[in-house]
């Protein structure tokens, strides 16, 4: 038997409450790191960048509200507020639903998707840096399985893509 907290096969005994606040903490100093650029430079605050990448990277540069609020971590009633600010500023549009008269996609516009280009860009730029030497290829992969994983287990939803 090995030391406390090992199990017979050699592997640390991990408990579920320090893996979950692990991944709590790397996300918080991720957008420590990065928001405060995105929103200087950009005039994108984290609900609005948040908001526009899930646009930005969904066919059609639009999604369902409802689908919508599934991948972010916004409330409804927050999802609605920063969808209305987005549009005041040019960046979304509000679509009908012809399926469902009730529905509404929120879309990129063209403003929205220039933005976004060169946000982006300066992101992955910015996260490039976050990550550099940090993990080796093969590492990140790993860790983008695992984390794609964790996501489909908690939020079932979040890949939804909306017709």
């Amino acid at each position: 038997m090995g030391s406390a907290g090992e199990h017979s096969d050699g592997c640390r005994a991990v408990d579920p409450i320090t893996l979950a606040g692990l991944v709590f903490e790397s996300a918080a100093g991720l957008r420590r790191q990065v928001g405060p650029s995105l929103e200087r430079d950009y005039g994108l605050p984290a609900q609005s960048f948040e908001v526009l990448v899930r646009l930005a990277r969904s066919p059609g540069r639009r999604l369902r509200m409802s689908d919508l609020a599934t991948q972010t971590s916004l409330t409804p009633s927050g999802l609605t507020r920063a969808v209305d600010r987005l549009c005041e500023a040019g960046l979304a549009e509000r679509q009908s639903c012809p399926e469902d008269r009730r529905g509404q996609f929120a879309r990129l516009t063209a403003a929205g998707t220039a933005r976004m280009v060169a946000a982006l860009e300066c992101h992955r730029s910015r996260l490039e840096e976050v990550f550099d030497g940090l993990y080796e290829k093969k590492e990140r992969e790993v860790l983008l399985r695992l984390l794609e994983r964790l996501r489909d287990r908690v939020n079932p939803g979040a890949t939804r893509l909306s017709s």
